[in-house]
């Protein structure tokens, strides 16, 4: 896995948090620098926290399943695109709460719920047989850089909220021509060429 893949699948798991990001921008208006720290810190250490957990878990099946790692990292990827692509089209209802997103449990299930994609990619990255702490460090520092950049957006432009659903379109469709990528390396489309 090339330094350029590792940022693809980087940027790619990065649009769910800046989607998060730009609609709590939009939400709270006035962004305090204790509110840009607390979110993009939290979801930089959810996202590359979450890949060295698949990773271990990999780790333990990774054997029995290398004759087919290739589809399941496939499969993961276009399981996590196509979940991402469609979930762009539905509605943020915690950009909508009162209280601070940024703050308390609202604060951990929104890091969760970014970093969970990150999850199978830790897994996948794992069945590819490749070292998860450089991937991690790069996943989670993106993550947060895209959070930042997502709260300035949103505070700065409130119709910057449209934004959101084309992140995440664009992120998942990464995701989907990375898993693609993948099975050409691995030559397991050669019966369609």
């Amino acid at each position: 896995m090339t330094l350029l893949n590792i940022i693809a699948i980087a940027i790619a798991l990065a649009m769910d948090a800046f989607a998060v990001a730009i609609a709590t921008g939009v939400r709270l208006k006035r962004v305090s620098l204790r509110q840009f720290f607390r979110l993009s810190f939290h979801f930089g250490l959810f996202q590359s926290m979450m890949p060295v957990i698949g990773w271990a878990a990999g780790l333990t099946v990774r054997e029995s399943l290398e004759r087919y790692d290739h589809w399941i990292a496939f499969g993961l990827l276009t399981f996590v695109g196509v979940n991402m692509i469609r979930e762009a089209f539905k509605m943020e209802e915690d950009a909508r709460e009162k209280h601070d997103p940024t703050r308390g449990l609202t604060l951990v299930m929104l890091s969760v719920a970014t970093s969970i994609d990150a999850l199978a990619v830790g897994l996948t990255i794992s069945m590819l047989q490749v070292a998860i702490w450089l991937p991690a460090l790069i996943i989670g520092l993106v993550a947060g850089a895209f959070t930042v950049v997502g709260l300035h957006l949103g505070k700065s432009v409130g119709a910057a909220e449209r934004l959101s659903p084309v992140a995440e379109v664009l992120g998942g469709v990464v995701l989907l021509a990375i898993g693609l990528k993948v099975l050409i390396e691995h030559k397991a489309l050669s019966f369609l060429f």
